[in-house]
């Protein structure tokens, strides 16, 4: 997969196919949205399924540059992943990732570690929680 040269302009398609996923969301994407909109989460702000260059993000706290992703089991030592990921840490952002069995079952806890990052309780790369810090933050 290619990158444009500006990782802030988005691809002609990538607006519709946001749209698409937002209107066909999956039980956790809908059920992790019902206590991420609003600014219920502490007053956070997030969006979801916004592009971000090439690739369309679950959900975004644009403020403090953290992208959530759930993940279902395609995504388990899936490199495009991996690639992604390191991708959005070069443009600034922190990656935090979820399974969808997490959000489903567990999703104070899911709650509690969002926010933890959020707040910097959280900084250096974990891969037990599946958190990579953006570029330049991991200590």
């Amino acid at each position: 997969m290619t990158h444009p040269q500006d990782p802030t302009k988005r691809l002609p398609d990538r607006t519709s196919k946001a749209r698409e996923l937002r209107a066909n969301d999956t039980e956790a994407e809908y059920r992790l949205w019902g206590d991420l909109r609003n600014r219920q989460l502490n007053g956070y702000k997030f969006s979801r399924q916004i592009p971000i260059g090439v690739y369309i993000v679950d959900f975004v706290c644009r403020e403090q540059r953290l992208v959530v992703e759930l993940d279902g089991s395609q995504h388990a030592e899936n490199e495009r992943d991996e690639r992604r990921t390191e991708w959005l840490n070069g443009q600034g952002y922190s990656v935090l990732r979820f399974w969808n069995a997490e959000v489903l079952q567990e999703r104070n806890a899911v709650l509690d570690t969002i926010l933890a990052v959020l707040q910097g309780q959280i900084v250096e790369r974990c891969d037990a929680i599946r958190f990579s810090p953006a570029a330049g933050e991991d200590r």
